[in-house]
């Protein structure tokens, strides 16, 4: 079983709420960097005055001081979840996760959904390809070794970050679509009972449901399915 986050991604918080009050039975929603910019703080508030758990996807890539202050910031606003890129580097994640304490839970971007193996070996200068499991597996030791309490990968890494990160680890798959829905821009995708089977804990659905004409009847097809 996973629980499900509902993609926040537009410009408006006034949109955003609109697809909240759609939603009765959510739980989870994710703020990314397109609505925060849009709608900040405030908006922050709202959704938790409505009960709700909010998951901060900014993927923080700075220097340990910033991004320990971010995560500081984080805990003030009243977040649950919230993400760093793992090639920040061991400092900066641990930075986090001694910000973070109980309070919140940081967890490490390996590899975006939007990235083939070929696309994150020119990034990172490592020839012609890469194995992605082999990737997130090395980041997934490197978020524990420094505190974090998870990490975010495709559903096609679910099950390698899960063995090397033990069974109190959030893993969050993002990418996820019902089978026959459009994958968009994302390379790696995933229907929710093969990514739960993998070991995910938490699902990201965007578009699938915030671009439906019945936003509802999709959430609760892909909750039955994660359940």
């Amino acid at each position: 079983m996973a629980e499900v986050i509902v993609a926040l991604d537009m410009v408006a918080g006034e949109e955003a709420l609109a697809l909240v009050a759609r939603l009765p039975g959510l739980r989870w929603v994710k703020v990314g960097s397109t609505l925060f910019v849009g709608a900040g703080r405030e908006l922050v508030r709202e959704l938790k005055a409505r009960g709700l758990r909010v998951f901060l996807d900014l993927k923080w890539h700075d220097i340990p001081h910033q991004v320990a202050g971010a995560v500081t910031a984080a805990t003030v606003a009243g977040i649950d979840l919230a993400t760093v890129h793992a090639l920040g580097g061991r400092a900066m994640m641990r930075a986090a996760a001694e910000a973070a304490g109980d309070a919140l839970r940081v967890v490490a971007v390996t590899m975006l959904t939007s990235h083939a193996a070929e696309d994150y070996a020119d990034l990172a200068g490592r020839g012609a390809t890469v194995d992605p499991a082999g990737e997130v597996a090395r980041l997934a030791r490197m978020a524990l070794a420094a505190g974090l309490g998870g990490v975010v990968v495709s559903a096609a890494e679910a099950a390698v970050a899960k063995s090397e990160l033990g069974s109190d680890a959030w893993i969050v798959v993002p990418g996820i679509r019902l089978p026959g829905a459009p994958t968009d821009d994302q390379r790696r995708t995933a229907d929710p009972q093969s990514a739960v089977m993998a070991g995910a804990t938490h699902l990201v659905v965007g578009r699938p449901i915030s671009r439906a004409d019945d936003p509802d009847r999709v959430y609760q097809a892909i909750c039955e399915a994660a359940s």
